[in-house]
């Protein structure tokens, strides 16, 4: 194995800390790779009899007056003071300073990845993991929170809402998770359970729930029809905007071109989001121009437009959301509404309105930047305040078989 020891000299360090290599390697790693450096100290990776020396010289950056010093004091001190040598794990002092100085922005959607997280993020994009089925997020208080139970999941089937506290995990509290740290302790083998203390929106009492994991198998596009005056309406379920979700959309519309629907009804709710590039897609598909625009740091704002000229354009729909419509799908609902597409029935959105820019870095890890916030066609942001319905109906309790607000929706295409 390879051995790496901080060198002022040529002179190498005691045997502690040749046995503590990795740990000095991967501080050298992390700010090679992200442009940060460390006083002016010298990384040296010897290699075991096979690969040469490599002598990485850290400068500090011109733009910062940071001294950075103190790491390296740190990392002298850790390997020659901590009693149990064995717990000190490379990897996770890597991955533990990057996350802490991610931490440090305060943005809980910025986020560091480690490989594990990074793999089960792109798994929920392929439509195909194991967990509870839940998509979690902030509030505006940034307590951890349900974004939305998706449909036929264990979350849904226990009565888990949008909104909903997510106190503790096990014997974790929350309270100073990230939320990749969080995702991993949800996530686990199918068959297994995962203990979660809740608490319901607008109520004080915590309730505790055991939920058994399993195999979730998302499918982002369900059509179903209904007869209104003895006319057929397509109503179109989104359930989020993954890897697979463009292709599933163009199979359906072609399904529902071909039923000579006489209107559509696009259903939102409980659809966290997702792509970007996939809400603009579906959008494309009811009307053109600006679909939605980011405004960076600088106060700049660029308009991204439909990609396609659509089939729908000229139908009357209308789009429902409530509480667990969140970025992607707000984004959608914007576009409709600012377009005066369609009414938007239902409840008031949940307001993740910041665009994450993923960066992929060495190992398989990633960094996770917020790089811009989300404005509707006509310059209403997203984030925070959510996409207001045209037409409020609240929904009914879980356990009802009613559907008022699809119902409602059904009634105005009338």
């Amino acid at each position: 194995m390879p051995i790496l020891s901080k060198r002022n000299d040529q002179n190498p360090r005691s045997s502690g800390i040749f046995s503590f290599f990795i740990q000095f390697l991967v501080v050298g790693i992390i700010f090679f790779l992200i442009g940060f450096a460390v006083g002016q100290k010298k990384v040296e990776i010897i290699g075991n009899g096979v690969v040469p020396k490599l002598t990485v010289q850290n400068t500090t950056p011109q733009n910062t007056t940071v001294d950075f010093s103190l790491m390296w004091e740190v990392l002298d001190a850790i390997p020659q003071k901590y009693i149990d040598k064995s717990a000190i794990d490379g990897n996770k002092l890597l991955y533990g300073a990057i996350s802490g100085m991610v931490r440090s922005l305060g943005d809980p959607y910025t986020a560091f990845l480690d490989p594990k997280q990074n793999e089960a993020i792109k798994s929920e994009l392929a439509g195909v993991y194991e967990g509870v089925g839940i998509q979690i997020g902030f509030n505006k208080d940034k307590r951890l929170v349900v974004i939305a139970p998706l449909s036929g999941t264990p979350a849904q089937r226990i009565g888990l809402r949008p909104k909903d506290l997510i106190l503790k995990i096990g014997d974790r509290e929350t309270f100073d998770l990230t939320l990749p740290e969080a995702v991993d302790l949800i996530r686990g083998k199918a068959g297994t359970k995962v203990k979660l203390q809740m608490q319901h929106e607008g109520e004080d009492k915590p309730f505790d729930v055991e939920v058994e994991r399993a195999k979730i198998t998302v499918k982002s596009v369900e059509v179903d029809y209904k007869d209104v005056d003895s006319k057929k309406v397509a109503v179109m379920k989104i359930s989020r905007f993954g890897d697979t979700t463009d292709s599933e959309w163009d199979q359906a519309v072609r399904e529902v071109k071909g039923a000579n629907v006489a209107a559509i009804v696009v259903d939102m709710r409980n659809n966290p989001g997702g792509l970007l590039s996939s809400s603009i897609h579906i959008a494309s598909e009811f009307t053109g121009g600006v679909i939605v625009k980011q405004q960076d740091s600088a106060g700049r704002v660029a308009s991204l437009s439909s990609d396609h000229q659509g089939v729908f354009s000229k139908i009357p729909m209308d789009v429902l959301v409530n509480g667990g419509s969140a970025s992607a799908a707000e984004i959608f609902a914007g576009a409709m509404q600012d377009h005066r597409r369609g009414e938007i029935v239902g409840e008031k959105t949940f307001g993740k309105g910041t665009v994450q820019e993923p960066l992929d870095l060495a190992g398989g890890s990633s960094l996770h930047v917020t790089v811009a916030k989300w404005l509707t066609p006509n310059g209403h942001s997203i984030n925070g305040s959510g996409i207001n319905p045209d037409v409020t109906i609240e929904a009914p309790d879980v356990n009802s078989e009613e559907d008022p607000q699809l119902e409602k929706a059904l009634e105005i295409l009338k």
